[in-house]
């Protein structure tokens, strides 16, 4: 690795290339800058990223930008805080801003913490051609609050983790969107596990449709969080509209990825379509201002587990899971005219994946997920027991 440096800063470059439908092969550079020695963890931290589309899209060229200033005073070993500054343009969206952050670790073990974050930012949409589903999408300027606050922990039953995010939006018609989820991991040995998981989501009426929820998978807004799901065409766009591949996140009731989907496509992707035109076969809204679900995943034995276990040095970070899963949830009419009624799925699943926690025992690395909802409650086809695949990227319960 070709290294930039001098006595007090170095540059790390390393190549990057990713593919989306709008840039085609996407070329560029990955800069991280630190203090020598410090592995991430020390003042001055660059994180930076530079690329150029070779299908030449209206604005080839793009870039992600973030620097992070420990705040001494405020700091402690594994209890940073921390002052952050972030600029990015890419795969057609503006997202600058400013961030507070404060964790607090329990000793020495970094996977046990609290953490809050502040960030205000600019935010907008500036090119649909971007997004799977561009009715998921509004173009207005945003200037946003968010605020988030983490807990991760262990209790006698396992590890629970408290996620809180609430945001507010100043600009032309105003709106709040508040996000809560809890997981609680019952661990009975090292095969068999019970994890549950808590969600609800709210939102007031004029929020745009990107923060609205479906009931199957994360909101729109999320989905630039991963390069998997970032811009369209990573994954194949016909292999979404197919209705078998599944983001986790949000309620999560996954065996509905299909018929969700199928709103998206048949009623949402035409000329002035938004949230309270998108309707699915029955009538009734696709997106919801407000939902409220519950997960739960029980692990079972399974021999290509016992497999992975013995494998030397890498069991520590790979994982195989097989499991039986149900998802329950509803909207709570939080607002007017949201549809009622309750949702709910059975089924099974497997999951492979690579975990290499960073230096503050967050999760780094990928889930591939294959499951089977074998049971609807209510089937867009009136046949509630049936065989259905579903491929997922990530986990909604990981730790």
């Amino acid at each position: 690795m070709v290294t930039a440096q001098s006595a007090a800063y170095e540059i790390l470059p390393s190549p990057d290339l990713w593919y989306n439908d709008v840039d085609g092969i996407r070329v560029g550079v990955n800069l991280k800058g630190q203090v020598p020695g410090t592995f991430e963890d020390g003042p001055h931290r660059l994180d930076a990223g530079f690329w150029v589309g070779l299908w030449f899209p209206k604005l080839p060229v793009s870039y992600y930008l973030s620097y992070t200033e420990p705040i001494n005073r405020w700091s402690d070993f594994g209890s940073e805080a921390s002052i952050g500054i972030l600029s990015s343009i890419r795969t057609g969206y503006h997202n600058h801003g400013i961030a507070f952050n404060k964790r607090w670790q329990q000793g020495f073990d970094e996977r046990r913490y609290r953490e809050l974050r502040i960030y205000n930012s600019y935010e907008k949409r500036f090119d649909v051609d971007y997004t799977p589903f561009q009715s998921l999408w509004s173009d207005q300027d945003k200037l946003f609050t968010h605020f988030s606050a983490e807990l991760r922990d262990d209790n006698r039953l396992g590890w629970y983790r408290f996620n809180l995010n609430t945001s507010f939006q100043y600009l032309d018609d105003s709106f709040n969107v508040t996000t809560l989820a809890a997981i609680q991991s019952v661990e009975f040995n090292r095969f068999w596990a019970l994890h549950l998981r808590g969600y609800s989501g709210f939102a007031t009426s004029g929020s745009t449709p990107e923060y609205l929820h479906s009931r199957s998978m994360r909101p729109a807004n999320q989905w630039g969080g991963n390069g998997v799901t970032r811009a369209k065409g990573t994954i194949p766009q016909s292999w979404l509209e197919l209705g078998n591949m599944h983001i986790a996140g949000g309620a999560n009731l996954r065996g509905y990825t299909s018929s969700d989907v199928d709103s998206f496509i048949l009623k949402c992707n035409q000329p002035g379509s938004n949230s309270e035109t998108c309707l699915n076969e029955n009538g009734s809204q696709l997106l919801f201002h407000s939902i409220i679900s519950l997960n739960a995943e029980l692990d079972y034995w399974n021999p290509i587990a016992v497999m992975f276990n013995k494998i030397p040095y890498a069991s520590e970070f790979l994982k195989f899971r097989s499991y039986l899963f149900f998802d329950t949830g509803r909207s709570l009419e939080f607002i007017e005219n949201e549809p009622s009624g309750s949702f709910s799925n059975a089924g099974a699943g497997f999951s492979l994946s690579l975990n290499i926690p960073d230096y503050r025992g967050k999760d780094r690395g990928f889930v591939f997920r294959y499951e089977i909802p074998f049971w609807l409650s209510e089937p867009k086809d009136n046949d509630s027991f049936k065989v259905r695949h579903l491929f997922g990227f990530g986990a909604v319960i990981s730790f």
